[in-house]
């Protein structure tokens, strides 16, 4: 009896008042059950691509991959049971109690358990009749992609659960479907800041929350839209129209005010830091740093920022450092009207910068919700000691890290990271960023020491996550690593544990697809892939999202979004050998075998050791898995095939 675990969104509902309805007519009730079931519930179920695992006389228990499925099919099974109800008595109608949740499960002959079957159980014991109550982690999931309002019932202890439960209830709809889109990330409750400067982070988030009051009590001003590529198989390549998320926004590149141009690193850093923290607010959408940073030196219109990223708000700033002494300047901006909602200035020194920040969170408290001081507090604890001058060369290596993917800007960063580690040999953030940069290394096929390079990566990662277990790129990072070394399962784990903590890391939802794609499910990764694309469409790594996305729709046969989503990403970056590749088998599987020849021409003039399929799995050994493989062979390795990439 084989045993597996997989990620899914539970549903379990059952008949409010059943033993009544029994009682007062056993037969009549069971006849309208049945014509229920067949008529509506069945129907919506099978509609929404869910599994219905086991009936009970009252109740069901359903298997859906997708949140937003959950909550679509739950929604208007509820909205068309109102509508079968209104010429019902009260004391006759049949009214479904539903719950909600999202989480791991254990699959075993057809039937599942573990803790997220059990806390959907729990949740649908809390639903009024006719009613809905879902988990934090499936609100957050559907922030953004469907049309439904959700009143906050807060934390709930649930029976026989250990922790308490973020509960949220939907409010009354209609029977339209409430989906505004394709689904676009896996979002999950955030718990914890990872990152420094969140006395900036702080205040905003304050003012944010306020802000975000304030828009939800008012009347909307036409909420904008933003154009994104479905990418669906079931529609043409194109532009839907998504709604944009309220409380979203862009942190424009600080500017730097100090006289020394080396010190752009250190405004770039505090960028960083506090696009990090931000992204910590529950149901934020944050557009990425590198996209962020394609604004970097120019004059902006904040409307037209807003308009073209699809974003409600606006942050830019100022950093001026002399010696120790630093002064950051922060601005709140509505992107709609370009009006200034917040300002502020903090004066500091580096040497004692969280010591500061311990005392301007303290002037904010008044303003904050309490569980999220209580967490800024334990991030500043945590980072007091560290070196600044550790500090500042993590800064310059992300800085690094994050230009355009080349073995030479890999390198550089890896030396700086170093240097921050000999500095403070106790630097968590220095270990996660030297683990990245090894770990994209190897992945990249830049490695000369790949055994060494992947030991000592595992190693810094252990200990970074020893001391601080709620870090995003930590857990990416060991997602990628588990990669290299063809352990999905884990690779799966360690990527979903990125996504939720921090749902706006568009390198933790990229990984996400990859995994999936490896798993042989690129259907369900395209919708996180073209989620990290809208988080980041102006990245100088644009190129890996659009391979990844193209290769998933070539497994697929969708060959023309394949062919021209592949060259797309020659035209960003036509020095990385693996979009050449892909492309030659793109093109090959279409026929058109002359530029499938020079493709594959080319990625063999860049990366002459990958010559063939036996070459190219042992240099990525996830290929080898049988799902993907099954795929492969029809579609990328039969077209390589064709354009004449041999087997030894």
């Amino acid at each position: 009896m084989t045993t597996t675990r997989r990620l899914a969104a539970i549903l379990a509902a059952d008949v409010a008042g059943y033993s009544r309805l029994i009682g007062a007519d056993e037969q009549g009730t069971l006849t309208r059950l049945k014509a229920i079931r067949s008529e509506l519930i069945d129907p919506q179920i099978a509609a929404h691509h869910g599994r219905i695992v086991k009936t009970t006389g009252d109740g069901l228990l359903v298997e859906f991959a997708s949140t937003v499925d959950a909550l679509c099919c739950a929604s208007a099974v509820q909205a068309q049971m109102a509508e079968r109800n209104a010429a019902v008595p009260p004391g006759n109608r049949i009214e479904w109690r539903i719950g909600i949740h999202q989480g791991d499960i254990a699959v075993e002959d057809g039937d599942i358990f573990g803790d997220g079957v059990n806390i959907a159980a729990r949740l649908e014991g809390l639903a009024q009749p006719g009613g809905v109550c879902i988990s934090a982690r499936v609100q957050e999931d559907a922030a953004g992609k469907i049309d439904l309002a959700f009143e906050d019932l807060g934390e709930q202890q649930l029976k026989n659960i250990a922790r308490p439960v973020h509960v949220y209830a939907i409010k009354p709809t209609t029977g339209a479907s409430p989906l505004l889109g394709a689904p676009k990330e896996p979002a999950r409750a955030r718990r914890f800041v990872t990152r420094q400067h969140a006395f900036i982070a702080a205040a905003l988030i304050a003012v944010l929350g306020i802000a975000s009051a304030v828009w939800w009590a008012l009347p909307q001003r036409g909420v904008p839209t933003v154009a994104v590529s479905t990418g669906s198989p079931q529609s043409p390549p194109g532009s839907a129209s998504v709604a944009v998320p309220r409380l979203s926004f862009v942190v424009l590149p600080f500017e730097n005010l100090s006289r020394d141009p080396d010190q752009e690193y250190f405004a770039d850093g505090i960028t960083d830091d506090l696009t990090t923290d931000l992204s910590r607010i529950s149901g934020s959408f944050v557009i990425a740093r590198n996209t962020a940073f394609t604004y970097k030196g120019k004059a902006v219109d904040v409307k037209q920022i807003g308009r073209e990223l699809g974003v409600h708000y606006v942050i830019e700033g100022s950093v001026r450092r002399a010696g120790d002494q630093v002064q950051v300047n922060v601005q709140l901006i509505d992107a709609e009207t370009g009006a200034h909602i917040w300002a502020d200035r903090f004066d500091t020194d580096r040497t004692n910068l969280t010591e500061a920040q311990s005392e301007i969170t303290g002037r904010l408290a008044q303003s904050l919700n309490v569980e999220l001081v209580r967490d800024v507090g334990r991030r500043i604890e945590q980072e007091k000691e560290v070196n600044p001058a550790a500090r500042d060369l993590v800064m310059r290596g992300w800085a690094e890290w994050y230009r355009p993917a080349s073995m030479a800007n890999r390198q550089e960063a890896q030396r700086t990271f170093e240097q921050a580690l000999t500095l403070d040999p106790r630097s968590v953030d220095a270990r996660i960023g030297l683990a990245t940069v090894l770990v994209t290394i190897v992945a990249s096929g830049w490695s000369s020491s790949i055994k060494e390079d992947e030991a000592r990566a595992e190693q810094l990662l252990v200990d970074a996550l020893g001391r601080d277990p709620n870090r995003s790129m930590a857990h990416y990072a060991m997602g990628l690593l588990r990669i290299v070394e063809n352990r999905l399962a884990e690779a799966y784990t360690e990527t979903e544990a990125a996504v939720a903590l921090d749902h706006n890391n568009a390198w933790a939802l990229f990984q996400y697809c990859q995994v999936l794609k490896y798993l042989g499910r690129p259907q369900e990764g395209i919708p996180y892939i073209e989620n990290a694309i809208r988080l980041n469409p102006h990245d100088p790594n644009i190129a890996i999202f659009l391979r990844l996305l193209g290769e998933c729709h070539l497994l697929l046969d969708h060959v023309d979004q394949a062919i021209d989503l592949m060259r797309k990403a020659r035209a960003a970056n036509p020095q990385l050998w693996f979009i050449h590749l892909y492309l030659a088998g793109a093109l090959g599987l279409r026929g058109d075998l002359d530029e499938a020849r020079a493709a594959l021409s080319e990625s063999l003039r860049l990366k002459p050791d990958i010559s063939s399929f036996a070459r190219l799995g042992a240099a990525v050994p996830a290929n080898a898995n049988p799902d993907y493989q099954k795929l492969a062979e029809k579609t990328v390795n039969l077209g390589l095939r064709r354009a004449g990439f041999p087997d030894e």
